[in-house]
């Protein structure tokens, strides 16, 4: 069933719907496009301040995915006050706000509504030259793969919820969902990449998928490299998986060869994540210059797996 109209043919419109891009670019000027995103969900912490300050850094990637630069943002809230009282809508707002800051743009407005579950996020505009905007196609054989955070962040955000976690890990998780993509866009900027996609709720190998699918490639990753948080791999062999990490292993299950990797470690990979890293495709060489400069600018990345011909499956893993 189309839930969409067709789209319309403007030249202006540089990405649209045709692909699963992270945002929408529009051309302005013949040195300015605009970026445009929107993302909200509802709270994946306790802390309101913290939920405000994730749920921002997440919209906020798609525009840091595309290579611009973030500029204006709108609030979008779904709220329960009668039930909730405005001093927790207050700090969620607040973390937003700071996030927003910290990323250089301005908040501008927003618009709220009467809701019975808590939900917040933020509708993004960027700006980025029209030659030089990243899409999440374009990956080609030989090049390598490196992802700019660790993953598990699904499975130990429903450990929190169960109280399976511990302080320590609870605070790597958060303090992971809250970094902006920021560093590792502007780092990324000063090469050229073939392809660039955030990782969020399709999980690793969801977004890596559609990487592959769009550039008519294969993507092999490399287990053993794939950065995975404290104490996800045992939550994962206790069963503690969200329901959005199960769908998307039960999606992709015709698309990726998983070789010997066992059950607990295919759903590691395909784990819904809430504002995770960027999945970059590049030329190796410039890859490892690329992780050697965000060290240097204070954030590690990972070479984890390479860009091939397209195979009968879209990814294989190896061990």
């Amino acid at each position: 069933m189309r839930l969409l109209p067709e789209q319309e043919q403007v030249p202006e419109l540089l990405v649209g719907r045709e692909t699963s891009d992270d945002a929408g670019v529009y051309q302005l000027t013949d040195s300015i496009a605009l970026i445009q995103t929107i993302d909200y969900f509802t709270p994946v912490v306790d802390d309101p301040y913290m939920f405000g300050q994730i749920a921002a850094a997440n919209a906020l990637s798609d525009v840091y995915a595309m290579g611009g630069k973030p500029t204006t943002v709108l609030n979008m809230v779904g709220y329960p006050v009668k039930k909730l009282g405005g001093e927790m809508l207050a700090e969620i707002l607040r973390g937003g706000n700071d996030k927003v800051k910290e990323a250089g743009a301005v908040l501008v407005g927003g618009h709220s509504i009467d809701d019975q579950e808590p939900k917040y996020g933020l509708s993004v505009t960027g700006i980025v030259h029209p030659n030089k905007f990243w899409k999440n196609v374009g990956a080609k054989p030989g090049e390598v793969l490196v992802l700019t955070k660790p993953i598990g962040v699904g499975i130990l955000t429903t450990g929190i919820k169960r109280g399976a976690v511990t302080q320590e890990q609870e605070k790597v998780v958060t303090e992971t969902m809250a970094m902006l993509n920021k560093r590792a866009a502007e780092v990324l900027s000063d090469f050229t990449p073939s392809a660039v996609t955030d990782v969020t709720g399709f999980g690793l190998l969801g977004h890596g998928s559609e990487m592959a699918s769009g550039s008519n490639v294969t993507l092999v990753i490399h287990y053993h490299k794939v950065p995975i948080l404290d104490g996800t791999l045992q939550l994962a062999k206790d069963g503690v998986v969200p329901g959005g990490s199960k769908s998307n292993h039960k999606w992709l299950e015709k698309d990726v060869d998983y070789r010997d990797i066992p059950l607990e470690e295919q759903l590691i990979l395909c784990d819904a994540i809430t504002s995770g890293g960027l999945l970059i495709s590049i030329n190796a060489e410039d890859a490892e210059k690329y992780v050697q400069a965000l060290k240097e600018a204070g954030q590690d990345s990972w070479i984890i797996g390479e860009v091939i011909e397209k195979q009968e499956k879209l990814i294989t893993v190896k061990r």
